[in-house]
């Protein structure tokens, strides 16, 4: 006897009235106004929550529908190599036969190995015609946004990996004078780096360096609830890659009002 027959005679064995096809009536789904894909590293702890500090208040009409992609929680440069041929595949299952506005790509390390285009064609190979973007691609508008030309970077990665991001920033016209790192490759551990570490390795960065801004790279370190201080304390803008990737989206997705208590990108 097969599964429908099965549940056929099941069926009828019930004393139960059963009433089919009610009728309803539909209202907006979450994300009426703007559906916002995010694909997730598989080890990151953090971007997900920092994208809801600034969503919360604009939901449901603008939402986050997430999916997360495997990798190691150790990156090098072969470990985020290896998430390539994964994107496709990954992009697919955010709302399957539904659009996107647009689908950012949670990895700033990896969005400079494998290349902005790379990432672009193959999430749009899943899902064609939808805007994507990248930590890398969010920090650079942002940059053109703030006028900043002069950047100090702080990343957690291992000096492999910072060597590329540093190549991937200044190849785009992004003087960097300092760079800085905490040279941690655990995913895990990145995300518990406290907020005081984080501002005293800023103030070391920018200490006797012309800079225009800082830039925090990895979307595991988290920032977001500390950028609106750290700029009135140093004067200068600072970006991080999901405050950065968090405003390219809702930008890309046609969300574009200023939002209080954020920092300078976001007043803009």
């Amino acid at each position: 006897m097969t599964g429908p027959d099965v549940q056929a005679l099941a069926m009828e064995t019930l004393a139960t009235e059963m009433i089919e096809h009610l009728p309803f009536a539909r209202r907006d789904a979450f994300g009426a106004r703007a559906r916002i894909g995010l694909i997730v590293l598989a080890s990151d702890w953090t971007v997900e929550g920092e994208f809801r500090e600034i969503l919360s208040p604009l939901m449901p009409e603008v939402a986050l529908y997430q999916a997360r992609i495997a990798n190691d929680p150790i990156i090098t440069p072969d470990s985020l190599a290896a998430m390539g041929p994964r994107l496709a595949d990954t992009a697919a299952t955010l709302l399957p036969g539904a659009g996107l506005d647009v689908i950012g790509y949670g990895c700033t390390s990896a969005s400079t190995v494998l290349g902005e285009d790379f990432v672009t064609q193959h999430v749009q190979s899943a899902k064609p015609g939808v805007a994507v973007t990248t930590p890398i691609t969010a920090a650079l508008r942002a940059f053109e946004t703030l006028a900043v030309r002069r950047v100090a970077v702080l990343t957690p990665y291992t000096r492999d990996v910072n060597a590329i991001v540093l190549r991937y920033l200044t190849e785009r016209g992004i003087e960097v004078p300092v760079f800085g790192s905490f040279n941690e490759p655990d995913d895990a551990i990145v995300a518990q780096i406290d907020r005081n570490s984080l501002t005293e390795a800023i103030s070391r960065l920018r200490a006797n360096q012309d800079v225009d801004g800082i830039f925090v790279s990895c979307t595991s370190v988290r920032l977001m609830d500390a950028v609106e201080e750290l700029e009135a304390e140093i004067g200068l803008p600072v970006t991080s890659s999901n405050h950065a990737l968090i405003w390219d989206c809702l930008r890309q997705a046609g969300v574009t009002e200023p939002i209080a208590g954020r920092g300078r990108l976001y007043r803009l």
